[in-house]
């Protein structure tokens, strides 16, 4: 592969996804994984911007042939990510984003080894996260609860990842995973160092 993968995973609330969305204003060559749905399309949304929509027929017969790196069933529909779109990417030398949860790394990390830098985001506290999913006011005080019972089991599995951040200060950390994504671009891991080599002796 001529690209790098970069996961990014926090628990919601965390501030990972406007995290992610500034830094990939400021790094060139990047691509976000968009995942596909076989749920209706919502007032608003754009296909290929927000999810790739295909029918559950397709899905499944995407599931058949290997076609995705991870999926699931929710709620009656599928959602997964497809490797076509994140294989072209790569081979155009692009560092391709992940915003996936823990499970979602284990598996990229099995398909993908090496290439893969991964980003772990969170909040100073369990308080601290609470109060922000509750100034959003977006979720029910029951959402909330489940929210921080995930991002309990969450933060157990933090030493699976390369990387620790914790948003206290947006702007410091913002930096931090600018710095954290140009470097992956170079890990010795994801170059063809042989063919590197060659070249250099020849």
């Amino acid at each position: 592969m001529k690209g790098s993968i970069l996961v990014i995973s926090g628990p919601s609330g965390s501030g990972k996804s406007s995290l992610m969305h500034e830094m990939m204003k400021r790094v060139e060559d990047t691509y976000f994984s968009i995942s596909t749905t076989t749920r209706q399309k919502r007032d608003g949304e754009t296909e290929g911007k927000d999810y790739f929509f295909i029918s559950k027929d397709e899905f499944k017969q995407g599931i058949e042939e290997g076609n995705f790196l991870e999926w699931a069933r929710v709620h009656d529909n599928y959602y997964g990510t497809s490797l076509k779109q994140i294989l072209k990417e790569l081979n155009a030398g692009k560092t391709v984003i992940f915003d996936i949860d823990v499970q979602g790394h284990k598996i990229a990390q099995e398909k993908f080894g090496n290439i893969i830098t991964s980003v772990f985001v969170t909040t100073p506290s369990q308080e601290v996260l609470k109060d922000r999913l509750v100034q959003r006011g977006t979720d029910s005080a029951e959402s909330i609860q489940k929210r921080l019972n995930n991002a309990i089991s969450e933060m157990a599995r933090v030493k699976e990842y390369d990387f620790l951040l914790i948003n206290d200060y947006f702007d410091k950390t913002l930096e931090s995973l600018v710095s954290i994504t140009y470097a992956s671009k170079h890990k010795v891991s994801s170059i063809n160092t042989q063919e590197f080599i060659s070249s250099w002796v020849d």
